[in-house]
């Protein structure tokens, strides 16, 4: 019997979906699953996460005082004592922007090999695959160690519910005086990474939009949607959105099942960061973009007509 390891995101109290995706990648016939969650978010996540195969619940507790913000280094700490303690064969994770921070600190302290980036797991053989040079190809991977370690694509594994019987246990993770970094505090956005990684729906903006005045175009056109608003990265280097929404290799890896993308250009860059989508549509004025190459269906003509059109029309159907 296999042991493996969910390191657990959760979000105003509830696990997310994409953490619930993991638990269902990681089953396998011959699989313990040991969903390790933190700060005390144990009993609110226990009831979901058995709906979906975790047959261990693991509610880690640190000492000491508890830190004012999410502390990745504590974090990452807890999740490595937490492996060693159940003896786990891997650990699965996320590469969303907290997976990012723990999951590498984690494979340092165990010094476990680590794949981040996963579009699929193969538990059996200790496989995976991930795109490389900006999503140009996808490679295969092999583990090989004592705990391996995987980290997932937001939105590659759909959860689905497959209940079993389930047990907590309680986990103390010691206060270590010698952690060299301190989060004091951390200032949340209305929307964000969090927003991004979730959602099925995005609709993008980039050079095209002219400035962030026009951004509330996006904004009424999600709300409609049902969509999350996103951008490229000259849209962030100029100022007019927050970092947050950066969708691209150096912003957000998203992989919602539709992504609209208004304006942008299609640098490989930001096409890495989203390239897998399940549906892609761009519009574009220029119909020899590279985004209008990549998606499934372009809409050639000026944002600033279809988009409003979009809008309305989403509005009168609802």
């Amino acid at each position: 019997m296999r042991r493996i390891g969910i390191v657990i995101e959760t979000r105003d109290g509830d696990v997310t979906k994409n953490s619930l995706g993991a638990v269902s990648a990681a089953r396998g016939p011959d699989h313990r699953l040991f969903a390790l969650v933190a700060d005390g978010q144990a009993d609110t996540c226990a009831a979901k996460l058995a709906s979906h195969g975790a047959h261990t619940v693991v509610d880690m507790h640190f000492d000491g005082d508890p830190p004012a913000a999410f502390d990745p280094v504590r974090l990452a700490r807890g999740v490595a004592a937490a492996t060693r303690g159940f003896r786990l064969d891997a650990l699965v994770g996320l590469s969303s922007a907290a997976g990012r921070e723990v999951l590498p600190r984690v494979a340092a302290l165990l010094d476990a090999p680590l794949v981040m980036d996963c579009l699929e797991i193969r538990l059996a053989d200790n496989t995976a695959r991930k795109p490389l040079y900006s999503g140009k190809t996808v490679a295969t991977v092999r583990l090989s160690g004592g705990t391996i370690m995987f980290g997932l694509r937001p939105n590659v594994y759909r959860p689905s519910a497959s209940p079993v019987e389930t047990d907590r246990v309680s986990f103390s993770v010691p206060a270590d005086p010698d952690d060299r970094l301190r989060v004091l505090r951390v200032r949340e956005p209305q929307s964000g990474a969090a927003d991004l990684a979730e959602a099925d729906i995005i609709i993008s903006g980039g050079r095209g939009m002219g400035g962030p005045e026009n951004y509330r175009l996006l904004e009424a056109c999600a709300r409609a949607l049902g969509a999350c608003v996103g951008a490229s990265r000259v849209a962030v280097d100029s100022g007019w959105v927050p970092h947050t929404l950066q969708v691209g290799q150096t912003g957000n890896t998203v992989n919602p099942r539709l992504y609209i993308a208004c304006g942008i250009s299609g640098a490989v860059q930001h096409l890495a960061g989203m390239k897998t989508s399940g549906l892609i549509v761009a519009i574009n004025r220029d119909p020899e973009a590279p985004m209008v190459k990549t998606a499934d269906y372009a809409i050639i003509g000026d944002l600033f007509e279809i988009v409003p059109l979009l809008t309305r029309e989403l509005q009168r159907s609802a």
